[in-house]
This record gives structure tokens, sequence and C-alpha cells, in this order.
């Protein structure tokens, strides 16, 4: 059985399409690194760095973030950044990312909406993502780190 955590809910009208995410490890943990390999097909050449994303996290039925950011700024506050071809054209994409997820985190089950639109307001891709942070995903203390990161303008 597999556990999905991050749902490509776009549908034919999307920019990036046949999306596939894989996380390593499958069930990240808390204060620890998870890698973000995403490949899909652009129907037609994108600018990455004006992708905008907003963002809407919620801790259960509480909306604790409502954000837009830029692609580009987005990754750099998760610890983050693009790789490859900045405007790739239409084609195979790829693209893989190392997150630190924090370690203070509220116990809850979060939720994460994060749509995105290209520079001419076309719709680029649109995640779910779902998250349990309850005790049983908190390893044990890990060995000195500090300053994990959360979303720029989260509390």
């Amino acid at each position: 059985m597999s556990i999905r955590l991050v749902e490509d809910v776009s549908d034919g009208t999307y920019v990036l399409d046949r999306l596939d995410i894989k996380l390593t490890p499958a069930l990240p943990w808390l204060g620890h690194q998870v890698r973000w390999e995403m490949t899909g097909h652009l129907k037609e050449p994108v600018d990455l760095t004006r992708v905008t994303c907003n963002v809407i996290m919620k801790f259960g039925p509480v909306r604790m973030l409502d954000r837009k950011y830029r692609l580009p700024d987005l990754l750099e506050g998760m610890g983050a950044k693009l790789s490859g071809h900045l405007r790739p054209a239409a084609g195979p994409w790829r693209q893989t990312w190392n997150f630190q997820l924090p370690e203070a985190v509220p116990v809850a089950e979060h939720r994460i909406q994060l749509r995105a639109r290209t520079d001419g307001g076309k719709y680029f891709l649109a995640l779910d993502i779902a998250l349990n942070f309850s005790h049983r995903f908190r390893p044990s203390p890990t060995s000195g780190r500090t300053g994990a990161r959360m979303l720029p303008g989260s509390p």
C-alpha cells in the first residue's frame, strides 16, 4: 500500500502535465531532510523565476497561512532552489529539491494547498499536501541541529 502525501489535483488545463512526485523518505520526519523529486511534461515554455505560488496552510480547521510567493522565494525559504534551466522549453521537465523540515511544528494534521500560475496567468500546477506531525512522526532528538526552516512568513 502506497501513501500519497502529495496529490496532484491539476487537470488538463494546466501547463505542467503528467506530474509525478517522489518523496524520500516516503514518510518525512520532523527535523530531518526530505528529497522532493518532480517529473512531468511542460505543454509550453515557462519562466520558472516568474511563477507565483499561492500557499494555504491549515492546522486542522484553522487557516494559519494564506500567502503568495514567487517560486524561487518559496523554495529559498525552505532551503532549496530552482535547478537546471530557469526558462525550460515545452517537453520533459524535472526538478529535485532538498528541504529541511522544521523540528518545532504544532502536533496536528497539516494540510497545504499550493496553487501556481505562470507570469501570463495560466494555471501551472495544483498540489494538495497532507502531513500528520503527530508524536509518532517525531524521531529521537537530532544531534544538535538548529535553525530548521518553515515557510517564510509562517508563525
